[in-house]
């Protein structure tokens, strides 16, 4: 069957699955999403939708303009990142390609604040993030997000959604709970009941 991409990606948005309120890096991850019926969603799909995620996290400000470029440098990320998330849920080694894509938007940018001159101020330290690099800054954020998600305590509370064919990504907040949306919990569920109905005898 072939995969259709939902036009108004918003509206066809799942909610932030559990944990993406903790961590930027799954919320981003999870900006693609595999819907029932062959379709599925890219809310970093076109440079606009791009840039309305960036800035409903605060990684952008409003004088940035992104170009197509750029959305493919965030999709690129947000694969290998993936890549890296799934293989930490499966128990499994990721792509060495992933590890070394995170790893360079991690060091893009200086980490250190830059000496700064002027005539009214004086010399001062600032962390400076020139419109050119907004997207450099926002995909190193991104990336130290991921990386403290995949060491820290939520580790081991990352999980893929366990209604196919979902494939959105979650921490375990709530007891056993195996799926990132209500939406995909009432299908769970549903798929589970008709399941005993079917092994049911006559």
């Amino acid at each position: 069957m072939n995969e259709t991409v939902v036009t108004d990606a918003r509206g066809a948005a799942l909610p932030p699955a559990p944990g993406a309120d903790r961590h930027t890096s799954l919320d981003f991850a999870d900006t693609t999403a595999t819907l029932p019926a062959g379709q599925s969603y890219d809310l970093l799909a076109a440079p606009d939708s791009a840039m309305r995620w960036l800035a409903l996290h605060d990684l952008t400000t409003p004088e940035v303009r992104l170009y197509e470029v750029c959305a493919q440098r965030m999709r690129t990320l947000r694969n290998h990142m993936r890549a890296l998330f799934t293989a930490r849920v499966d128990g499994t080694t990721p792509p060495e390609k992933s590890l070394r894509a995170v790893n360079e938007a991690l060091t893009a940018l200086p980490t250190a604040p830059l000496l700064s001159w002027d005539g009214a101020q004086g010399p001062r330290r600032v962390q400076a993030h020139p419109t050119d690099q907004a997207v450099n800054h926002a995909l190193a954020t991104l990336a130290a997000d991921a990386a403290d998600l995949l060491t820290g305590s939520d580790a081991d509370l990352l999980a893929a959604c366990g209604s196919a064919p979902c494939d959105r990504f979650l921490l375990r907040t709530h007891g056993r709970r195996h799926w990132c949306s209500t939406r995909c919990g009432d299908r769970a569920r549903a798929a589970r009941a008709y399941a005993r109905r079917s092994r049911a005898p006559e």
